[in-house]
């Protein structure tokens, strides 16, 4: 569609910078989307690599937990966690895909999970704590890569809106502006052209005819 704009050389001028600053503007955010659409899919494989990862965690945890109950006592391993030995704190950071921010989960424990009365306590609990330390870990690192991919199928519907208008209206209009502008400037060059000419087709009538007055004067 044409763009609503005076058929002028200046304005000619303009839209050609324009023009060359959205096929510049379109080409940077197609690979910006191409580069997005390759980190997400990255992340999705990710995702579902370490989704069945932690269903089999999950099941060899309990599993080392029951095991771990039913030799020391459900009762035992209760006494044994009543009071904890240590504190678990979510760290939350940020880090960037192609200037997009994503969240990074980190654990900080501070104390020894493993204080509980070594005494009482067995191997088997203390792999049952591991497990689920390392569980944790595992989940926190699963609801990170799936924030992302949320993040980054957002950054990506919006990039490919941007491109779409870029490639499918602005670019087109502007094109067919200056075509039109183009066409209007050569209409009127001719015009003034065919202008001038009758001019000086008139100037040159004129001065032949005030010879010839000259000359039937002079006779």
């Amino acid at each position: 569609m044409k763009l609503d704009v005076n058929p002028t050389r200046m304005e000619l001028l303009r839209l050609k910078k324009r023009l060359v600053l959205a096929k510049r503007g379109h080409k940077l955010l197609k690979d910006k989307q191409d580069e997005l659409v390759r980190n997400f899919l990255s992340i999705i494989e990710d995702t579902k690599r370490l989704r069945i990862e932690i269903d089999n965690e999950i099941e060899s945890v309990f599993q080392s937990y029951s095991l771990a109950e039913g030799i020391v006592g459900g009762e035992v391993i209760e006494n044994l966690f009543a009071i904890p030995s240590a504190k678990t704190k979510l760290k939350s950071e940020t880090r960037k895909i192609m200037n997009l921010k994503v969240p990074k989960f980190t654990v900080e424990i501070e104390g020894d999970p493993y204080e509980y009365g070594k005494a009482v306590s067995s191997v088997l609990v203390d792999n049952s704590v591991k497990r689920f330390g390392n569980l944790l870990q595992s989940l926190l690192k699963l609801a990170e890569l799936e924030k992302t991919s949320i993040l980054l199928a957002e950054e990506i519907e919006k990039t490919r809106r941007r491109v779409n208008a870029l490639e499918y209206i602005l670019i087109p209009n502007l094109t067919e502006t200056i075509k039109y502008i183009t066409m209007k400037l050569s209409e009127m060059e001719r015009s003034n052209l065919t202008r001038i000419m009758k001019v000086k087709e008139m100037i040159q009538q004129k001065r032949e005819e005030s010879m010839l007055d000259r000359r039937s004067s002079q006779v």
